[in-house]
């Protein structure tokens, strides 16, 4: 497990919180596999009903660490999907429920995550982006398919094109979180509907959850493999390649 990913059992429910406070809890390749780890375990483990997703204090996920995220990457083998992989699709097939506790900013994939979550709680301070065509790639985790279901056509075309900040209280409007809460008042909200969830019968759950949600279906785990390729494509692409070195090129 990665230093950077910390996991806690407890009534049924494992919280997992991305801790890279210093990079703003942007994901690299080793957060990943832990994050991965702990979506694989909350599937085989009976005595784990719920996943519990956030961060720490200040902010839930920056999105992708540009450094680690700019080296070169093998070719996938089908046979052993890489630590992203295996978190994207094992976090859209998850049939135990999903509460997210969103503290701060939420972008890039700390944002199109939240997509397959079932309750998300955000501060009031948070703040959302989706900011994948500046940076020169495409969306990602099923977000070109899920963000238009959840919000329309028209407002998915403004999230995913423009790739605007919105705050708290747009995504409550359009559906990206339930509810906002005051920070302290988060986490241990969050905590208590994941506990909730974890006490209901949970084959009424899983199925419950199943009917809910259109994450199971086929159109969208091949929509989420369409976008990887297309991802792959534009890393690579001089175009991309020299916005990522702008965005870390030592600001003076």
């Amino acid at each position: 497990m990665s230093e950077n990913i910390r996991v806690a059992l407890a009534d049924g429910v494992l919280m997992v919180a991305m801790h890279r406070p210093e990079k703003k809890n942007a994901l690299t390749r080793e957060m990943y596999a832990g994050l991965a780890e702990a979506i694989e375990r909350t599937a085989a483990d009976p005595d784990i009903r719920c996943l519990l997703l956030t961060g720490t204090e200040e902010v839930f996920c920056a999105g992708n660490d540009i450094a680690d995220f700019r080296k070169p990457r093998p070719p996938e083998d089908p046979a052993s999907p890489g630590p992203s992989h295996r978190f994207y699709f094992g976090l859209a097939q998850l049939e135990k429920p999903v509460v997210a506790a969103v503290p701060g900013l939420a972008i890039g994939i700390g944002c199109t995550m939240l997509l397959h979550a079932d309750i998300v709680y955000a501060a009031p301070e948070a703040r959302f982006r989706l900011p994948f065509v500046d940076l020169g790639l495409v969306p990602e985790l099923g977000a070109s398919m899920l963000v238009p279901w959840l919000v329309g056509k028209h407002r998915a075309a403004e999230l995913l094109l423009l790739g605007d900040f919105f705050d708290a209280a747009a995504a409550e409007r359009m559906g990206f979180v339930n509810r906002i809460l005051d920070r302290a008042e988060l986490l241990p909200n969050a905590t208590a509907t994941a506990r909730a969830l974890a006490a209901k019968p949970q084959e009424a759950l899983r199925l419950t959850k199943r009917l809910l949600r259109p994450q199971e279906t086929p159109a969208l785990l091949a929509r989420m493999e369409e976008e990887r390729a297309l991802l792959a494509e534009r890393l690579r692409a001089p175009e991309t390649q020299a916005i990522m070195a702008n965005v870390l090129k030592p600001k003076r």
